[in-house]
This record gives structure tokens, C-alpha cells and sequence, in this order.
């Protein structure tokens, strides 16, 4: 049986892009029967940006309430929070430690966000251990990993391998999955959806709110009511095809190529494929939410199963370094 270790971003509510292209597939992987799964929401990551401990505490609830929500089964799935195991703290201080500076600054994401954001701190310096203790201290076989994001995974690799060859085998060297690239999830701009951009889609808002975004922020042509129109290039219909039926889609482009059916049409259906498709998804979102003793105790739970992996791996590493 191969371990999966997938790490979640505590950013928030997510959003259509995420639902689409990483939950589910993650869930779906996680659900395998061939599987073992851990997943961890990574809220000790987002101390790197986020300086408010109640945002930082809702996000990381948001995030764990929208997984529970889309079915994610935490008897099958270790389902914790990063900040709840302080073991992979202790690790990643010994991985900096047999880990060399100049690997670091060569890291892109550390570059990337050196160069467009306020808070440039040591946390994003030395987040690639950070990272790589979230692996190594589970023994996980396999990592799901985009193409962007193959050079941590590639650190992990080098450290682990430097520590077995300098200290004798202790850590499972990881290979990657590597997740084909999903359809690109336009957002409501019609460019790739994403929180930095602000042209995101959240399911789990009151329909009132998603009306007004939707009516607002998807910029359609004036192209007469009565006149045909071209649905591959609008962005309401590219997001419907997303969370329509293949026939609903298919009807909304017939209606559009004939005319007679204008984009606000196609912005109410939108929102009622969101608000009707989701509803279940939805309905358990807010429930979870209401109930944070629940969430905690279903986090505190996945947290019991990931420490009674972690400490043993930790202990093979301490005595391999004389403590």
C-alpha cells in the first residue's frame, strides 16, 4: 500500500478553481482503496503572510469545512492540522541544518515572492523545510505535485538523500505524482482564477452575494437580446459547462448561437447551476462551519494518527544525530 501525502493551503474559503481542480481529484486519489492518504491543511505555511491569528484560525476552518463538505472520509483519510503535530517543526530544524544556504536562494518561489511582496521574511526562505519535514516525517511514498511545484519536492529529495548518506538510512526518499494539468478554471475576468486576482467564484456564498458577483463581475459584450451569439468565448458560459450537465451546456449554446437569449439569461443559469449543483456541498459547508468544536475535534482526531506516525520517524532521527 503506497502513503500520499497531499498539503492544502490555509488561504481561505476556496473557491470554484480549487473545488475543481484540486479537491476533487484529491479526494478521489485519497479514496482509493490501494491508498493511504494524509492530508494536512498547511496553516503553519500561511504564518509566512498572514499576521492575524482569528483570520488565520477562519481560514484554516474554512478550508477544513469545504473538504469535509465535498466527502472527504477522515476514517480512511489522516485529515489534520500542520500546527497541531509540533514534531515537524523539530524536523525541519535539523533538515535546515543538513541542508545547504545557497540551494535555498535558488529556490523559485522564494525569488518570485521576494521580488513582489512587503513581508519578505526567513519563513519563505526557509519554506522548502518546512515542506520537506511535512513528507519526510510521515514516510509518505508519493507526493501529488504540479508542475510548478516539482523543485520543493525536489529539495525534499536532496535533503533526505543527503542526511541517509552522511547519517545512514532514515528517511523514505519520496516520489513524485505528478498532477496533469487540469482545464484551465477561468475566473470571472476570464483569466485563470485565482485569490491574488480577485476574479474569484465562492460556491458556499448566499445566493444573494453570488448574484450580485456574477451579475457584476462577468463582463459580457452588447450584443442585442434578439442577435446570435459566439458562447465559446464568453466567460459565463465557459464557467456553466464547468458545473452544468454536458446537455444543460449544450442547450445554453444553441440558445446563445441563436438569439432570442441574452447574457443575463445565461448569468441566471450560472448562478442556479451553482446554488442548485452545490446545494448538498453547500448545505454541509455551513453546518461544519457552525459547529468549530466539531471541526477541531475532527482535526485534534487526524492529528492523534499523524503523530503516532511522526514520532517514531523522529526518533530514528534524533538518535541518528546523537540526541
Amino acid at each position: 500500500m503506497a502513503r500520499i501525502l497531499t498539503g492544502i493551503q490555509s488561504t481561505g474559503t476556496p473557491h470554484l478553481g480549487n473545488l475543481l481542480g484540486a479537491i476533487r481529484p484529491a479526494i478521489d486519489l485519497a479514496h482509493q482503496s490501494e491508498n493511504e492518504s494524509f492530508l494536512f491543511i498547511a496553516d503553519m505555511h500561511s504564518l509566512t503572510q498572514v499576521k492575524d491569528g482569528a483570520t488565520l484560525r477562519e481560514n484554516t476552518y474554512a478550508v477544513a469545512a469545504a473538504w469535509l463538505a465535498f466527502g472527504l472520509d477522515t476514517e480512511r483519510t489522516v485529515f489534520y492540522r500542520q500546527s497541531d503535530v509540533a514534531e515537524v517543526t523539530e524536523l525541519a530544524w535539523y533538515l535546515n541544518c543538513f541542508f545547504p544556504y545557497q540551494r535555498l536562494t535558488l529556490a523559485h518561489s522564494f525569488k518570485d515572492k521576494a521580488d513582489r511582496l512587503e513581508d519578505v521574511n526567513g519563513g519563505l526562505f526557509s519554506y522548502p523545510m518546512l515542506m520537506a519535514a511535512d513528507i519526510l516525517l510521515y514516510d509518505a511514498d508519493f507526493v501529488p505535485v504540479g508542475k510548478d511545484q516539482l523543485q520543493h519536492l525536489e529539495m525534499t529529495r536532496d535533503v533526505a538523500s543527503r542526511f541517509n548518506h552522511k547519517m545512514g538510512e532514515t528517511f523514505v526518499v519520496p516520489k513524485e505524482l505528478i498532477r496533469e494539468e487540469t482545464q484551465l478554471i477561468p475566473g470571472l475576468d476570464g483569466e485563470k482564477m485565482s485569490k491574488s486576482k480577485g476574479n474569484t467564484l465562492d460556491i458556499f456564498a448566499d445566493a444573494g452575494a453570488l448574484k450580485k458577483r456574477i451579475n457584476k463581475e462577468i463582463v459580457t459584450d452588447a450584443t442585442p437580446l434578439e442577435d446570435p451569439k459566439d458562447p465559446d468565448g464568453a466567460v459565463v458560459y465557459n464557467l456553466y459547462k464547468l458545473v452544468a450537465s454536458e446537455g444543460d451546456a449544450a442547450t445554453m449554446a444553441e440558445s446563445l448561437r441563436a438569439g432570442g437569449y441574452g447574457w443575463g439569461h445565461a448569468k441566471k443559469a450560472l448562478l442556479e447551476a451553482v446554488v442548485d449543483g452545490f446545494a448538498s456541498e453547500r448545505e454541509e459547508f455551513n453546518r461544519w462551519m457552525s459547529d468549530k468544536g466539531a471541526l477541531d475535534a475532527e482535526l485534534a482526531k487526524g492529528a492523534e494518527r499523524a503523530r503516532a506516525v511522526a514520532q517514531p520517524v523522529l526518533d530514528r532521527v534524533r538518535e541518528k544525530i546523537g540526541f
